[in-house]
């Protein structure tokens, strides 16, 4: 294991004390199994490839947020096997399986490029660029910091959704569709959706592809809830989370049980925890808070899939500040989720 122990002394049972009866549970901060190896400027979000054929070399993919930035992948065990470089500031990542290109579908990730407004798009897992497009292309607020990808179960096509560094109190974002010309990569804006209480800004988005939802975090407010089809309207399905969180609401996971039940964890930044909702009905409030080795956390994923032995319930991997990314056995979440119970 990597230098990944943090050593508490002189701590108190109840600073630790975090879901109840009222959902309280208590407990030493989980530790991550492995931390990846640094990257050079500053890690932001990641997201997680699981390979078809074996998936214990899956990959995990993250950004490195600078005017020089990077996307790094690592292994499982959180050793650099790649990067793409000379990136200007990308932000978010996210990733997707199956679009076809040329005849062959490939899977895909996507990262917003801060200071360009360009989303680029990437095969995985051999991180050859296949695709680009401009973001919030005449829009007076740019910046794309957010970004996650829906399939449509029915129609197997591909959208990308991207928030912004600002933007109004309604369109905050902008929703893509993929598509292929000239044997590249492109995408046609769809729609512009989503709501905004103000204060701070939105980036954190993740899509439930199965259930059909699109979840973002209105960092100074609450996590808002709209369907991720756009053909079923802009309308909000639901806000929760309000009231929840020391300061800053950021990254969020999907893990699911089943079609359609399951657990939306969400950084509390600050607080250094990740707030855990049901996934069939969030609104029905807080499970509880897991605490974290993460400093910090401003993005994350989860998966459900078997890795073998070290992970047979999946992985849940989260920012840090120190430049890295930490990977936590999924078993470990989840006896503190069922100890809240």
């Amino acid at each position: 294991m990597k230098n990944t122990k943090i050593i508490f002394l002189f701590l108190t049972a109840a600073l630790f004390t975090q879901c109840n009866s009222q959902n309280q549970i208590s407990g030493n901060k989980l530790k991550p199994i492995y931390t990846t190896q640094p990257t050079k400027y500053d890690t932001d979000d990641p997201c997680i490839w699981v390979n078809p054929l074996d998936a214990t070399k899956s990959l995990i993919i993250g950004t490195d947020k600078n005017t020089d930035g990077a996307l790094y992948v690592y292994n499982l065990q959180g050793q650099i096997v790649n990067k793409v470089t000379n990136l200007k500031r990308p932000n978010n990542v996210d990733l997707e399986y199956g679009f076809e290109l040329n005849g062959i579908k490939i899977d895909i990730a996507a990262t917003t490029e801060r200071e360009t407004n360009t989303i680029r798009i990437y095969s995985v897992p051999d991180m050859k660029e296949v695709g680009s497009f401009f973001a919030f292309d005449g829009e007076t607020e740019r910046s794309p910091m957010g970004i996650s990808m829906y399939k449509n179960p029915q129609t197997q096509e591909i959208d990308v959704i991207i928030s912004r560094k600002t933007g109004p109190n309604d369109g905050y974002l902008f929703q893509y569709k993929l598509l292929q010309e000239n044997g590249k990569i492109t995408a046609k804006l769809i729609r512009k959706f989503g709501k905004f209480q103000g204060g701070k800004e939105i980036e954190s988005i993740a899509v439930d592809d199965e259930m059909g939802y699109i979840y973002y975090s209105d960092e100074g407010f609450a996590v808002h809830q709209y369907y991720a089809d756009a053909a079923k309207g802009n309308q909000e399905i639901a806000i929760f989370g309000k009231g929840d969180f020391k300061e800053d609401i950021e990254g969020i996971s999907i893990y699911p049980t089943s079609k359609n039940t399951g657990y939306i964890l969400v950084s509390d930044q600050q607080a250094d925890t990740f707030n855990v909702y049901k996934r069939e009905n969030p609104t029905a409030g807080l499970i509880c808070k897991i605490p974290v080795s993460t400093i910090e956390s401003d993005g994350s994923d989860v998966s459900a899939v078997n890795f073998g032995t070290q992970f047979p319930k999946g992985i849940f991997v989260a920012m840090s500040n120190g430049k890295v990314f930490q990977i936590y056995d999924w078993r470990d979440l989840e006896t503190k989720i069922n100890s809240a119970k």
